[in-house]
């Protein structure tokens, strides 16, 4: 499966997989422009696996205010795109609520993103799916530029929870 930048514009706006259930983050915080492949199966552990990406702008918001005359893209937005895109798979896979990041185990971060940077990369690999007491996906993430592992988080959770708790 695939999704354009259209399409990813749609899931920020609620209602993409169904109403009250999981959506990304529309305007500034959205961290994706293209989820490139989405699957079930595959991936390290054989229970999904993504892939998406981001186009570098050298005026996106974040490059004026993280540094002063030492522009980077902050290392948690790499970070909340992986979340983001877990939640994606719990919505794509039928599972309601909306999606909440719950945490991660190890991160690292071995490389920056400068302003013309040109794209990044993500990478998902799904490690499991919980239904119940809460619906919840674990995964492992990385963000790669120039084919380049620059950051890497292990035990990404994301919850649905339901209506307001």
């Amino acid at each position: 499966m695939q999704y354009s930048k259209a399409q990813v514009l749609e899931m920020g706006e609620g209602g993409f997989f169904g109403e009250g259930n999981a959506q990304l983050p529309n305007s500034n915080m959205l961290m994706i422009d293209e989820i490139s492949h989405l699957s079930k199966t595959g991936g390290d552990y054989g229970r999904g696996q993504l892939k998406a990406s981001l186009e570098i702008h050298p005026d996106q918001w974040f490059f004026s205010c993280h540094f002063k005359n030492d522009p980077v893209m902050p290392g948690c937005l790499g970070l909340d795109a992986l979340w983001q895109l877990l939640g994606v798979f719990l919505g794509w896979s039928g599972l309601s609520g909306k999606g909440r990041a719950l945490g991660a185990g190890q991160v690292k971060f071995s490389g920056q993103v400068f302003p013309d940077a040109g794209s990044i990369d993500y990478l998902l690999h799904v490690k499991r799916v919980i239904t119940k007491p809460l619906a919840m996906g674990i995964a492992d993430g990385k963000v790669i530029h120039n084919g380049k592992v620059i950051y890497q988080a292990d035990n990404l959770k994301v919850g649905l929870i339901q209506g307001n708790d």
